[in-house]
């Protein structure tokens, strides 16, 4: 979900220079991180929520926070809302890139602290999973992070993702900490931990696409991986499985852009996006993510296999960590360069 700063850049800047001329009071625009989640996001919730409000939504891809940055700063965003990933949400609120979320007509009921504040909600939820090919482990295979620290039980070929963002909660989870520990994260022994399995991780991905490949290859044989890149995996038959033990549950976000023209608009967009009725189609279309907003639970009937899959399911999210994204918003620059320096040593 998170790709160049640079090409965010220049298609904000493109995009402000085609949008000098306000658009129409009943079309929103949305801009998403683009490729198949913004896809699914926009079948899944971003258009039926449009049409609950009754507008046209036009949808637009950037590369990350810095190409909303840049539509702020030229004082008429082309964009109305986006969506983005809740660190970043969270670092955009910090820095008044967005309109505050008026709770009067959002209904947040169902959805975590966590996963909201001022002015940003989230969307939906992923998680980053321990996945490992069953072809190297068979019946003894890696059960929790723990296991993936303990190259001499289970010696093999690793991965794990050039961020931070929840590389840093498993290491913790890995070296021992329990789960309801290991916030706020103690950074020193998170990156001791991640020094000391560094000699056993084959390959640092970069992208949801790269870190499938990798397990679909058989170029490694567990890694720390997005749950939802899995599906593609195990649909294709590689033999490869994958536990929600002690993953790390991250969500999606969206904001109101500031200086938006549409407002009113967008604020019933994004009390549609959140609805529980809205919500509740993300475990049947979108398998292995989950809504944010726990409420979908009651209002939809899922079948077993689809609780199975989904990460937010209650059963599957009792075993995760929830991610702080507030946290990150206060540390992410020193981290992000220690954990940098550490893994390209």
């Amino acid at each position: 979900m998170r790709k160049s700063m640079k090409q965010g850049i220049i298609a904000a800047i493109a995009a402000v220079g085609l949008s000098t001329t306000a658009m129409a009071a009943d079309t929103l625009t949305l801009a998403g991180l683009g490729g198949k989640v913004q896809e699914d996001l926009t079948k899944t919730l971003f258009k039926p929520a449009a049409e609950k409000v009754g507008v046209e939504l036009r949808g637009e891809s950037h590369d990350g926070l810095a190409a909303v940055r840049v539509q702020v700063q030229s004082g008429a965003p082309g964009w109305d809302v986006a969506h983005l990933g809740a660190e970043d949400c969270a670092i955009g609120a910090a820095e008044g890139l967005f309109e505050p979320i008026d709770y009067s007509v959002v209904n947040a009921d169902g959805i975590p602290e966590r996963a909201r504040g001022k002015d940003w909600v989230g969307t939906n939820t992923y998680s980053v999973v321990l996945a490992w090919r069953t072809d190297k482990y068979g019946d003894n295979p890696p059960k929790d992070w723990k296991d993936f620290w303990n190259v001499e039980k289970f010696p093999g070929r690793r991965a794990m993702s050039v961020y931070p963002q929840e590389m840093m909660e498993i290491s913790l989870l890995g070296d021992g900490v329990p789960r309801d520990q290991v916030y706020p994260l103690d950074t020193k022994r998170s990156l001791a931990a991640i020094a000391k399995i560094k000699p056993n991780i084959s390959v640092w991905w970069s992208s949801g696409a790269q870190s499938a490949q990798l397990l679909k290859d058989g170029e490694v044989d567990m890694e720390a991986i997005w749950g939802s890149r899995i599906a593609g995996v195990i649909a294709d038959g590689a033999p490869v499985k994958f536990t929600y033990q002690d993953g790390v549950i991250g969500f999606g976000c969206v904001a109101i852009l500031k200086g938006t023209k549409h407002l009113a608009e967008a604020q019933k967009l994004v009390a549609n996006i959140v609805s529980p009725e809205i919500q509740a189609r993300i475990p049947t279309m979108m398998g292995y993510y989950g809504p944010a907003n726990q409420k979908a639970f009651e209002v939809g009937k899922f079948p077993p296999e689809v609780l199975a899959q989904s990460n937010q399911s209650p059963e599957n999210a009792a075993k995760q960590v929830i991610m702080q994204p507030t946290w990150w918003a206060e540390h992410m620059q020193d981290v992000q360069e220690d954990f940098k320096n550490l893994i390209t040593q």
